[in-house]
């Protein structure tokens, strides 16, 4: 089993992490999902969010964009950190439970600037 939330705008992937409006948590079996909960986020609080989802069991994060600082504390907790990816949530995590996502990997260095997190 494991749970992957996605930084959302509703339904679909939110550019940058920290401005979510929502996060969606699906919990899986093999490739399946087996079940789907919206949590509201918790605010940007640098370092806050990756702890929030850490205590809800959270074993993958999957982002638009993403700062360096809650990469690195995700990769301290052993939480997996999948960015560069668009588009809707149910739809992203089906394709990466089946190995078909695709993703830029690119990770935001300026958070004032996360309007352009992913381009150049």
């Amino acid at each position: 089993m494991k749970k992957i939330a996605v930084a959302s705008e509703g339904n679909m992937v939110t550019e940058h992490f920290g401005h979510c409006s929502n996060f969606n948590i699906f919990e899986t079996k093999g490739d399946k999902i087996i079940k789907t909960q919206s949590i509201d986020s918790p605010g940007h609080k640098p370092g806050f969010i990756p702890n929030f989802l850490n205590d809800l069991g959270v074993d993958v994060v999957v982002s638009g964009g993403m700062g360096g600082g809650a990469v690195d504390i995700f990769n301290d907790k052993g939480i997996q950190v999948v960015i560069g990816v668009k588009g809707e949530a149910e739809t992203v995590v089906s394709d990466y439970l089946k190995g078909r996502l695709e993703f830029s990997g690119s990770v935001c260095q300026e958070h004032r600037y996360h309007d352009e997190c992913g381009r150049g």
